[in-house]
């Protein structure tokens, strides 16, 4: 055989080989896209149907056009759909983190949610009701079973103590008398009735607890709490869902106002009540000064301070030591970069712990050892409690800046420094006139994101100081290191009185506040990338 045959077969064969492989590596990435797409449609069709069952149409839409769209992407062919498959995961949790938690946020801040208005009208109805009730004095225990009719609603079967009459009623029919019943009412078998298991009845043990069958003729309910005993209750109100209103047993009528609560005629409010729509008032209350202004003014005046000051106070440090290890003549300079870079490398809120151990008054190691037993308090006096703060958000701080200041100053040309040292120019001259603009280009965006990192810094102030020492005339909790986020967090978990709707209005300040500082030092880094080149 000639040498050109033998050639020729060999490539045949290696064609015929890499087809091979090829269609083996497709069919392989076949599979494990359908194994990973189908894993998406089972967790997205469960979503739709929790979103269904609780009838939370927003979320239910968006998981059916997502997933269509999904499917859409990776299973048409044309290469013209290829940018999507990498963008749709990203854009996917983009809009499920990001777009979605700011619209939510956004809608809360105009609405009353909080304490006491949590909830719909209809569930606000119920709780008022069941919080009137009072058990009848006197009336009998009744053993009893939870049965569902075939018309799906909840029945009880019940037998009084004591006594031979047994019942069978829902919310509708009321008590009715049964007859030729023994034994215990769970094992009665009622035509046009199914008795439900103790795990059945676990399922629906909120629809139980709601459950009340009258008991004709006394104007009392049946209500059982354990699906095992009931009593009579009274109710002390009763709702009229035709004139919408709220009547106790004297006669006073309560009807729905604009706040979410069921109101007399002589102001006394009913409580719980529920969430609705209260426009602007939140926002109104935040710079109202009985309400909010006073606190928020000073909390937003010290958090702007606090980012500031952490980001200049940073950067700085960071930039000298930076500059004193940036010399190749220094001996043992890659172990002193590894030791100053060791604050960033430990947990945060770790460090934050430590620090607050530290500079306890009464027994922390600095006023212990450093300062030979004196009690100072770094964290109870509103002075020396922010200067702690900062003190210690620079410990955490410096060797960030440190890294990006080290990388930022090798990249400048040294050919620049001896253009500079040839005019005459002194180590100053060059620092303010080459070193800083040429390091501000390169590190501006990362000290805008510093500046919005620290604006919303919750883990050092919470974790060092609790936002304290907290100012004991504001009912709001707030303290001489609270910033803008640890107020919200106080607001909304802390003040007694759990108020989101207001929490959520302070969000949304506090994202305006942060996009628009950081839009216009944005604007200024862009001028000073253009003054550099």
């Amino acid at each position: 055989m000639s040498s050109r045959k033998v050639n020729e077969t060999e490539a045949r064969d290696g064609r015929t080989a890499h087809s091979r492989l090829g269609r083996s590596g497709s069919t392989r990435g076949f599979v494990i896209k359908l194994v990973l797409m189908a894993a998406v449609n089972a967790f997205g069709l469960y979503g739709i149907l929790a979103s269904w069952a609780v009838a939370n149409w927003g979320i239910l839409a968006f998981l059916v056009i997502a997933l269509i769209l999904a499917n859409l992407v990776y299973f048409l062919p044309g290469k013209r759909l290829v940018p999507f498959k990498y963008l749709a995961p990203g854009l996917t949790f983009l809009i499920v983190f990001q777009v979605f938690v700011i619209l939510f946020t956004a809608g809360t801040a105009f609405t009353n949610y909080g304490d006491g208005h949590n909830s719909s009208k209809e569930a606000a109805v119920r709780a008022i009701v069941a919080n009137s009730e009072t058990r009848v004095d006197g009336s009998s225990d009744y053993r009893i079973a939870v049965f569902q009719a075939d018309d799906g609603s909840l029945a009880l079967a019940a037998q009084q103590q004591g006594s031979p009459l047994k019942f069978i009623g829902t919310e509708r029919s009321g008590l009715q008398v049964l007859a030729d019943m023994t034994g215990d009412p769970g094992s009665w078998q009622i035509p046009g009735y199914t008795a439900l298991s103790s795990s059945e009845v676990l399922a629906v043990q909120e629809d139980v607890a709601q459950l009340r069958v009258p008991v004709p003729g006394s104007g009392a309910s049946l209500r059982t709490n354990d699906g095992y005993w009931a009593y009579e209750y009274m109710p002390g109100l009763t709702y009229k869902s035709s004139q919408d209103a709220m009547t106790a047993e004297n006669g006073t009528e309560y009807r729905p106002d604009d706040g979410g609560n069921f109101v007399s005629a002589d102001g006394q409010r009913l409580t719980p009540g529920w969430q609705v729509n209260v426009g602007f008032s939140n926002f109104a209350a935040i710079f109202d000064p009985k309400i909010l202004g006073g606190p928020f003014v000073a909390v937003t005046l010290w958090t702007f301070a606090f980012a500031i000051l952490s980001v200049l106070l940073t950067f700085f440090a960071g930039l000298f030591l930076a500059l004193l290890f940036n010399k190749p003549s220094m001996k043992g300079r890659g172990i002193y970069r590894a030791l100053l870079f060791l604050p960033y490398a430990f947990p945060v809120f770790l460090s934050v712990l430590v620090w607050a151990g530290l500079l306890n008054r009464d027994f922390g190691f600095i006023n212990e050892v450093l300062f030979g037993g004196a009690q100072i308090p770094w964290l109870t006096d509103p002075v020396l409690a922010k200067v702690s703060v900062l003190l210690v958000n620079l410990w955490l701080g410096f060797p960030y800046m440190f890294l990006i200041c080290m990388g930022a100053l090798q990249s400048i040309p040294s050919d620049l420094y001896e253009s500079a040292r040839l005019d005459g120019a002194g180590p100053w001259n060059s620092f303010r006139r080459i070193t800083l603009p040429l390091l501000l280009v390169a590190v501006g965006p990362l000290l805008i994101a510093s500046f919005a990192m620290n604006f919303n810094n919750f883990n050092v102030i919470y974790l060092l100081t609790n936002g304290g020492p907290r100012d004991l005339d504001s009912a709001t909790g707030v303290g001489a290191t609270d910033i803008l986020i640890t107020f919200v967090y106080k607001i909304a978990f802390e003040s007694g009185a759990s108020q989101y709707g207001l929490a959520s209005a302070i969000s949304i300040l506090i994202f305006i506040m942060v996009a628009v500082v950081s839009l216009l030092t944005f604007r200024r880094s862009k001028a000073l990338e253009d003054i550099s080149s």
